[in-house]
């Protein structure tokens, strides 16, 4: 929200809620593993970078209508590195002197981002060939609600 605030000029509800989000999803790979005070640090970074990731959606013109990558696809990759630098609570990361640890926390992510991206293609590409991807363009223009449920969500 503070992050939000400073670059937007205004906080919102919205922001405040995505922030606690980001600290939760930031904190839990670390959470076995470092003290309180790293803890606060890492929530801070998480406002930031999570903001940062929340404003990635209008550049590269991505649909993500819960800011699901940039709250927690971003927040748990910060958690995961940042696990490498700030552990001290059975393990020891690079503040710690332990430079390997730091390194294992990288491939750990690239790896499960690799694994996630080419599993996900593979799923997309599944569905694209058997249901489709999408729903047709004037169904989305009168709404899911409508066209795919038979329902009204807004009166």
């Amino acid at each position: 929200m503070i992050a939000e605030w400073i670059h937007a000029g205004k906080p919102s509800a919205l922001g405040f809620g995505s922030g606690v989000v980001a600290g939760l999803v930031v904190i839990t790979p670390a959470a076995g593993f470092v003290q309180p005070g790293a803890a606060l640090i890492l929530g801070l970074v998480a406002g930031v970078v999570c903001y940062g990731g929340v404003l990635l959606k209008a550049k590269m013109k991505y649909d993500d209508s819960l800011d699901a990558f940039g709250v927690h696809g971003i927040g748990g990759t910060t958690g995961a590195i940042l696990t490498g630098v700030f552990a001290t609570v059975g393990a020891t990361g690079l503040m710690s002197g332990n430079f390997k640890q730091f390194v294992t926390q990288i491939i750990a992510v690239v790896a499960a981002g690799a694994y996630a991206f080419i599993v996900t293609l593979i799923i997309a590409f599944v569905l694209d060939k058997t249901i489709g991807l999408r729903v047709e363009k004037d169904d989305e223009i009168v709404g899911l609600d409508q066209t795919q449920h038979s329902e009204s969500a807004y009166n």
